[in-house]
This record gives C-alpha cells, structure tokens and sequence, in this order.
C-alpha cells in the first residue's frame, strides 16, 4: 500500500538545536543581569545588558534555524526544505532518493549529476531516516511506474 503523503523531520538535531537555544539564552540573560554588579570600574549600563540579552536570542534563533529542515512529498512531488531554502520538484524531474554511504544526510538525484541534499533525513536519526527514505522511494517509484 502507498501513502498517499508523508513529511518527516530530524529528531535528535531538533532536540539539540531547541535544549541549546534555551541554554543560549538563559546564560546570555544571566550573563546580562549580572553585568550590572561588576567590581571591575567598568560601568555598564542597562543597554549593555539589553544587548548581552539579545545578542543570546539571537544566537538562539541561529541555532534553531538547525531545526527547519522538512521534507513533503506526495504522489505528484516532494518539496525538500533546509536551512534556508524550499524547492519542490516534480517526481518526474527525480531520477533517484539516495542515501550514499558515509553521508550526513539523504539526497535526490536529479538530471545533469545534480543533487538536492535532504537534510530532514539525516543518519544520526538512524531507523527514522530509512523509514524516510524508503517512504520517499515507493512514492518515487509509484510517480515514475
């Protein structure tokens, strides 16, 4: 039986990126709260521990761009989303999902020895990855005949 859509994410990168922005920005804030109390001379005022505090949420939203990754595909296409960018493809424009050996994450494989990197399935994530990419290939195959 075929799915007719499927969508899967990383686990454990979206785990560390959500522990280590909560983490980043709880030292940032501590760090900014204690900067009013420093026997140094120094004198720091409020703005410098506002900017100590948003200098920490915003490594943190860095951080969490870590968790953005996605992968939708249906029996039409797949739309792969990293870091920063989102393309969707047709299956027809897919010559093969992939998943080479010693690679941090799934690939397809596209006409001209192109590739678009699927970093939603990653290999840290193990069993979820070749459940991913065996969801991706029988979709592929079914598209394709």
């Amino acid at each position: 039986m075929i799915a007719v859509a499927v969508e899967f994410r990383p686990r454990k990168i979206r785990t560390v990126a959500v522990v280590s922005a909560v983490f980043l920005v709880a030292v940032f804030g501590v760090v900014g709260w204690l900067l009013g109390d420093t026997p140094t001379g120094v004198i720091f005022r409020t703005s410098d521990q506002v900017a100590m505090v948003l200098l920490g949420v915003l490594l943190a939203a860095g951080v969490l761009l870590l968790a953005r990754p996605r992968v939708r595909a249906d029996e039409t296409g797949v739309e792969v989303r990293n870091v920063i960018t989102a393309r969707r493809f047709e299956w027809s424009e897919v010559l093969h999902v992939s998943f080479p050996d010693g690679a941090s994450w799934a690939r397809l494989e596209l006409p001209d020895d192109e590739y678009v990197s699927i970093m939603a399935v990653q290999a840290v994530d193990r069993e979820h990855a070749v459940a991913a990419v065996r969801a991706l290939r029988e979709l592929h195959r079914a598209a394709r005949g």
